[in-house]
């Protein structure tokens, strides 16, 4: 019915070509007199981010450089001991490194068998060892050292920032590092850990930096926007951005440009208009701006493919509907007439 009503389709046509033309959102859509600040790093002008602050969901790399217990020390389990005895059987010495158990006792090998040394300091923990010992042996001598801490491994490795902005110390509590630099978390750490232990010492580096993204909106033409979010590693341009969405797809148009989260001293949005030609056909790197945290890369649709889009949006169901109803036309058409009065053409009967 449609394709005869050219006036209709017609009026259709432009109706929709005007919403379409008229949807722009952002200025830079219909404005290329945006003047773009000439400070504004770009591909051979990069400046260094601001220093790194930790949020959630980075991961931070802790290693115990110092870790010391307070005097007096209760040892426990998944401590590390030293043992050395003389005095041994020639064939079953004790010389090594031995862990204190979950039970919290040690094993000394299956000829002395276990001895429990959780909950007491180094030198209880000797004579303990020694007077065990004693069941088997003549006179030994027993020394015994912390050889590491269970303190050092729950310290060490690799803590996600929780959602409250803390990491977890294992026994030690959790301590608060959101909005802090690298050497801030690292003085916080050691204060909190002061709690516990001698004058300790912690490295921290970030192992994921998790939390500094930016994002590249591609306008699907009526067809559903798509939202990519990558990591920010402090030197990334357009043309990187847009080579990890493989580049541009068939529904996008080569109108790109960033949305700087915040705004302007004017209070205006600020926009930075891409030359795709001249980044790509040229080699030109004055619109190649440098992507920051939060930044906004957006891929605008092709008009003519969201035009298309937005017309078989509202034909279709049109169609549907003739087409229904054609059909119908046709099926009752062809059961009246001839076929109901006796079956189509009749022959003579002479």
């Amino acid at each position: 019915m449609i394709e005869k009503h050219p006036t209709i389709r017609f009026t259709l046509l432009m109706v929709l070509l005007a919403m379409v033309l008229s949807s722009a959102g952002c200025r830079v859509m219909h404005d290329d007199s945006y003047v773009v600040p000439r400070e504004a790093p770009r591909e051979l002008d990069k400046t260094i981010l601001p220093t790194y602050t930790i949020e959630p969901p980075d991961i931070l790399t802790i290693e115990a450089v110092h870790v010391v217990p307070k005097a007096p020390y209760r040892l426990r389990a998944y401590d590390v001991l030293a043992i050395r005895v003389k005095g041994t059987l020639p064939d079953s010495s004790i010389d090594g490194l031995y862990p204190i158990e979950p039970g919290g006792t040690v094993n000394l090998g299956f000829t002395y068998g276990t001895v429990k040394v959780s909950e007491q300091t180094v030198d209880e923990a000797a004579l303990t060892i020694q007077e065990h010992l004693q069941q088997y042996l003549k006179e030994p001598q027993v020394v015994v050292n912390v050889a590491e801490l269970a303190a050092k491994q729950q310290i060490a490795g690799e803590h996600l920032v929780a959602p409250d902005g803390t990491v977890t110390l294992g026994s030690y509590g959790n301590v608060q590092v959101v909005g802090l630099t690298i050497p801030e978390a690292k003085r916080v750490i050691e204060e909190h850990l002061a709690q516990y232990l001698d004058a300790p010492e912690v490295s921290v580096d970030v192992f994921a930096y998790n939390s500094k993204v930016y994002y590249v909106i591609t306008q699907g033409a009526g067809m559903g926007d798509g939202v990519f979010r990558f990591p920010v590693t402090g030197n990334e341009t357009i043309l990187d951005a847009i080579s990890q969405i493989n580049g541009l797809d068939q529904v996008s148009s080569k109108r790109i440009w960033i949305a700087r989260a915040g705004c302007d001293a004017e209070g205006c949005d600020r926009v930075f208009p891409v030359d795709w030609n001249g980044i790509t056909q040229c080699g030109r790197s004055d619109t190649n701006y440098q992507i920051f945290p939060g930044d906004r890369v957006y891929i605008a649709e092709d008009k003519l493919v969201a035009l298309d889009t937005s017309l078989a949006k509202i034909i279709a169901p049109l169609e549907r509907v003739m087409g229904f109803s054609l059909l119908g036309a046709g099926t009752v058409t062809r059961f009246s007439g001839p076929v109901l009065r006796g079956g189509g053409n009749r022959q003579s009967t002479f």
